[in-house]
């Protein structure tokens, strides 16, 4: 995933067809909403604005789960644990490089709350919980099907998205949190989870929504 989110980056440079700096561009505003964290049972929704150039967004996620069975192999895993991220917000500020595509940079926090597996997320049950500050980029693509509609259809958006949001600073002590496990009846240590897939800080989405014209 890191070798094609820089592969990607440096063809959007080195191709001047991808790339048109004496091309103005409209401005937009667009709302979106994630299909993954629809899948993850959750909620994600974005506004982002577009002024030639510029681009600029903030999106606030919520209610996204991750229990035992769908963890990555590891200590998380074998410590019988299950997440909950009840909350996910921030902003980010971009270039675009044409109409459709575009990259940000993108300071976020992010909060995780863990528990055993096979637990309601119960506050009685929390073993323990904490925030992320990640600062990374997102490359996002925002295509119309339908633009050159005259109906309603020509606003739909589908914003197909790959990001790399490295945490930068947590709130637990040294980054873990150490405590013994009423599972496997041992001493453990749970180190702070990465926001993206298989606790890395990558991920990619697909967010679908609508383009008004300014």
């Amino acid at each position: 995933m890191k070798n094609l989110f820089s592969i990607l980056i440096a063809a959007f440079f080195i191709n001047p067809s991808i790339a048109q700096p004496d091309l103005k561009l409209d401005d937009q505003f667009n709302i979106v909403f994630g299909v993954g964290q629809i899948l993850a049972g959750g909620f994600n929704a974005e506004i982002n604005l577009s002024h030639n150039r510029l681009m600029f967004d903030y999106s606030h996620g919520m209610n996204l789960k991750s229990p035992n069975s769908f963890l990555e192999e590891g200590a998380d895993k074998d410590q019988f644990l299950s997440v909950n991220i009840p909350w996910t917000t921030g902003f980010g500020v971009g270039y675009r490089f044409n109409d459709w595509l575009n990259l940000r940079a993108e300071p976020k926090l992010h909060k995780f709350e863990i528990y055993y597996d096979n637990q309601d997320f119960n506050s009685s049950d929390l073993i323990v919980d904490y925030t992320t500050f990640t600062l990374g980029l997102g490359l996002y693509a925002n295509f119309r099907p339908f633009k050159n509609q005259g109906n309603f259809l020509k606003g739909l958006m589908i914003s197909p998205n790959v990001r790399w949001w490295p945490n930068v600073w947590t709130s637990l002590d040294d980054n873990s949190f150490e405590y013994f496990n009423s599972q496997n009846q041992q001493l453990s240590t749970h180190n702070a989870r990465n926001i993206g897939m298989a606790n890395t800080p990558f991920f990619f989405n697909v967010s679908i929504g609508y383009s008004f014209g300014i």
